[in-house]
């Protein structure tokens, strides 16, 4: 047996060696013709360990040979080719398997399938299922599921329902958690009656909704603003007694009531929820605690902070951002800078939607040096910064006629790895404009078309504005003149007031 093998591992060797030597095979007809047997081709493939050259010999032993091969050898074949991003090879190698009368199993199946989804092939994946399905293969769950779930990141949650629809037409049986995919998909698409139509159809599938099937339809309906029918719904889920909702559920209904600042409906679901059992969570504490800040109530906010705490909810740093941003709304500078020192006491580390609030809070209410403060901080920090925190500094002190802090708050910017953004370079724009240094408002300018940040509007209007007004026309015209040649104007960012547009619209996170 030794011998045998040695001479086998010889035979391998050799038309390993062929393969990678010879442009062509057939002058090695006779010699393969009389050694190779297709246990010897998968060894001959593994060796090689190059898709090419493996497809190469196992399409030479097919059609000069007549060689049948096992599934070992085709299922490397097809996972090297793959990975290889050869699909057409792999495409023809997977025809071949099928013309031998075999059938990929869930394991095979699930990787090709996946693997052409990926590629944006998804016609060669839907052949692959369907296939499968009518060779009475019983596709596993994980196998569709890992198909829609990639047609739904590329958009393509139609093509997913037409693709399922089919499936059940061939006698596939889903399991819940296929179909919540599916309709989690069409909520994110908006398509919250199509969701109500799988929900419908829920029976004839051969399986039954499940709490997370009601979360999905919840956080659908509530995405489009129609929460009181999410609540309806959830209080039919609670009549029923199919099962009981859990805190997601009501989390996620209450948080939509606090987005379209519904307090009182919140508050009134929230004590349903304590007297159905279900615990509340910090998510659904900080839904509460963000609506009634953004309301300017603190005394609600803050009485869900004791809350929060007599239920055992630990506050994160939504819970505080959303805390400081409340009373910066309401004025209360002071209460909201004790909050900042009272999260730094509890050891929560600041996101960067903290450092946002905190600096537009702060020049809002012209405490521009402790703004200044918060922006040291945030550099010393492992948070990457983005244009939006900077900004109210740097509109501050050109408001206050101190541009050259404001180009040094530029430089920091810079140097964190922070690139300016179209409100940025406005911002200099005008502020160097009105303490009348027009050469550099015109550097400025042509550093932000030089860097391909494209103006806008009230960026173009208000240069042209100052130039006009210094007794500069030429620079006027060559500035309308190069916008003309070279960029469109996009909607203004600054015809709503700086603050109004930036601090109001910072989101915060609460679930």
């Amino acid at each position: 047996m030794g011998s045998i093998r040695r001479a086998e591992a010889w035979f391998v060797k050799i038309a390993c060696t062929i393969s990678v030597r010879s442009n062509s095979l057939d002058p090695f007809l006779g010699y393969f013709s009389k050694h190779l047997t297709p246990a010897l081709v998968y060894q001959v493939v593994d060796k090689l360990n190059v898709p090419n050259l493996g497809f190469k010999f196992v399409e030479f032993s097919r059609h000069r040979l007549h060689m049948h091969h096992s599934y070992f050898t085709y299922n490397l074949l097809l996972r090297s080719l793959c990975g290889s991003n050869l699909h057409s090879a792999a495409k023809l190698v997977y025809d071949w398997m099928r013309c031998d009368g075999l059938v990929p199993h869930n394991w095979l199946l699930g990787f090709l399938v996946s693997s052409y989804a990926l590629v944006g092939r998804f016609h060669v994946s839907k052949e692959f299922l369907l296939d499968a399905q009518c060779n009475n293969v019983g596709i596993n769950p994980v196998v569709c599921n890992d198909l829609f779930n990639i047609l739904i990141r590329q958009n393509k949650v139609v093509d997913a329902i037409l693709l399922f629809r089919e499936l059940i037409r061939l006698q596939y049986r889903p399991v819940t958690h296929t179909v919540n995919i599916l309709m989690q998909g069409l909520c994110r698409a908006g398509e919250v009656t199509e969701a109500f139509k799988l929900l419908k159809d829920f029976g004839s599938f051969g399986c039954s909704p499940d709490v997370c099937t009601y979360n999905i339809l919840f956080h659908g309906l509530c995405r489009i603003s129609e929460v009181d029918r999410a609540r309806n719904l959830l209080r039919e889920v609670c009549l029923s007694r199919e099962f009981v909702p859990d805190v997601v559920s009501y989390t996620t209904i209450i948080s939509g009531y606090c987005k379209l600042s519904k307090m009182q409906e919140g508050a009134l679901l929230f004590d349903e929820m304590v007297r159905s059992g279900t615990v509340p969570n910090t998510f659904t504490f900080n839904a509460l605690i963000d609506g009634f800040g953004k309301l300017g109530d603190m005394a609600s906010a803050l009485a869900m902070y004791e809350k929060m705490l007599d239920h055992g909810c630990m506050p994160d740093v939504a819970t505080f951002t959303s805390l400081i941003s409340g009373y910066f709304r309401v004025g209360q500078v002071n209460q909201a800078m004790e909050m900042w020192l009272k999260m730094n006491k509890k050891n929560i580390n600041a996101n960067l939607y903290t450092y946002s609030v905190l600096v537009s809070g702060l020049c809002n209410s012209n405490r521009l040096c402790e703004a200044r403060d918060i922006l040291r901080l945030l550099s010393e920090s492992d948070i990457v910064p983005q244009p939006f925190v900077y900004n109210p500094v740097i509109d501050g002190y050109c408001k206050s006629g101190k541009v050259d802090g404001a180009n040094k708050i530029v430089a920091e910017m810079e140097m964190n790895r922070c690139k300016p953004d179209k409100l940025t370079y406005t911002i200099l724009i005008i502020g160097h404009c009105m303490k009348g240094s027009m050469p550099e408002a015109i550097g400025i300018f042509d550093k932000m078309l030089a860097v391909g940040c494209t103006p806008d509007e009230v960026t173009v209007n208000s240069l042209r504005s100052f130039l006009l007004k210094s007794g500069m026309p030429g620079e006027a015209i060559r500035v309308k003149e190069v916008l003309g040649q070279k960029f469109t104007f996009g909607t203004s960012s600054l015809k709503k007031p700086y603050l109004e547009s930036t601090s109001a619209d910072t989101p915060i996170a609460v679930y």
